[in-house]
């Protein structure tokens, strides 16, 4: 092996997972010095994306348990070192991109983990700079958490919201922290209304997705997005669906677009709809990829919201979750 060249040295390295990569590291100080690489690191990083391997879901269990699950078979799994040790302290997912997560512990503290690498980098802090008057109204707090290609940075999106008695008033504040400068900076705000609590991104197109409401009284959710680059916020317009229905949205990224999913009563049925943006914001381009028909979640509607988590390698199934089940489905 010392006498292959050093670009098909490279070339089969690109085809290794991250765990056996780590374990390379051993074999001689140049592969060492090669798997390190800033370079190697965003060649492996692609190949990864265009061949669709390397992918895996990370689920949180008893609020500090971590574990790796293999998309193509969900018996495979492995169990997460925390980024804080043995301490057993909650910690909520704020983001993920790139095998990097973004997290925060219950005192505010943010984590940029790699659970690869085992590594984590505790972000600065960061205050909201408008003062509340009074701690019994409401707060929303909404983050994302994405690489920009543009200037080469991870980038990671805060958003807060206090609202008054009856939506009397509002203040609200968004910051961008940068990984490349290591600094918080406030952003131009913002145009919407956010009502849950701390929702997190979904990233799309180099943008960062939330479903949130134009006014404090809609009933009516919308998407909007945040452009990485230009870090802007824009309105995306959703499918026409049946708005005599009563629907429960959810928003989240697979294969590299925006999925949408309606949950909605129909009859006798719980109908799920997982709709596919293919041209980045482009009203028409929404595909119906797959409906449906869940009888046995009548009792639960409207409270039950049913997800898609990730897709098969071949693209062939959907793994769906809810607060009763998980499932997978054929495309």
């Amino acid at each position: 092996m010392a006498t292959l060249p050093h670009e098909m040295t490279i070339e089969i390295l690109l085809r290794l997972s991250v765990k056996d990569l780590l374990r390379f590291k051993c074999v001689s100080k140049p592969w060492c010095s090669s798997i390190d690489d800033p370079d190697f690191i965003k060649l492996h990083l692609s190949h990864s994306v265009k061949t669709n391997t390397n992918h895996s879901l990370i689920l949180r269990h008893c609020e500090y348990h971590f574990f790796s699950v293999n998309y193509d078979s969900l018996k495979t799994t492995q169990r997460l070192n925390h980024p804080l040790g043995e301490q057993k302290t909650p910690i909520k997912i704020l983001g993920t991109c790139n095998g990097l997560l973004a997290v925060i512990d219950d005192n505010g503290r943010i984590f940029l983990w790699n659970p690869s690498t085992r590594k984590s980098q505790v972000l600065p802090s960061t205050e909201i700079e408008f003062s509340s008057p009074s701690i019994f109204f409401p707060r929303s707090t909404y983050y994302g958490f994405g690489y920009d290609p543009i200037s080469d940075d991870y980038k990671l999106v805060r958003m807060v919201q206090v609202h008054g008695k009856n939506n009397s008033y509002l203040h609200s504040e968004a910051k961008v922290y940068s990984l490349r400068s290591n600094c918080w900076r406030r952003i131009k705000d913002f145009c919407f209304y956010l009502i849950l609590h701390r929702k997190f991104g979904i990233l799309a197109n180099n943008a960062l997705h939330w479903m949130v409401f134009k006014t404090p009284q809609s009933w009516k959710q919308n998407l909007v997005g945040f452009d990485l680059g230009t870090e802007e916020f824009r309105f995306l317009e959703l499918p026409d669906l049946c708005l005599d229905k009563l629907f429960c949205y959810d928003i989240k990224a697979m294969g590299g677009y925006n999925c949408l999913t309606a949950t909605f009563r129909d009859s006798n049925d719980v109908v799920a709809e997982v709709w596919i943006m293919k041209e980045y914001g482009v009203k028409e381009s929404w595909v119906k990829l797959i409906s449906w028909n869940q009888p046995h979640l009548l009792s639960c509607f409207p409270s039950v919201v049913v997800v898609p988590l990730a897709f098969s390698k071949n693209g062939d199934k959907v793994l769906f979750s809810s607060d009763k089940f998980w499932q997978m489905v054929q495309s």
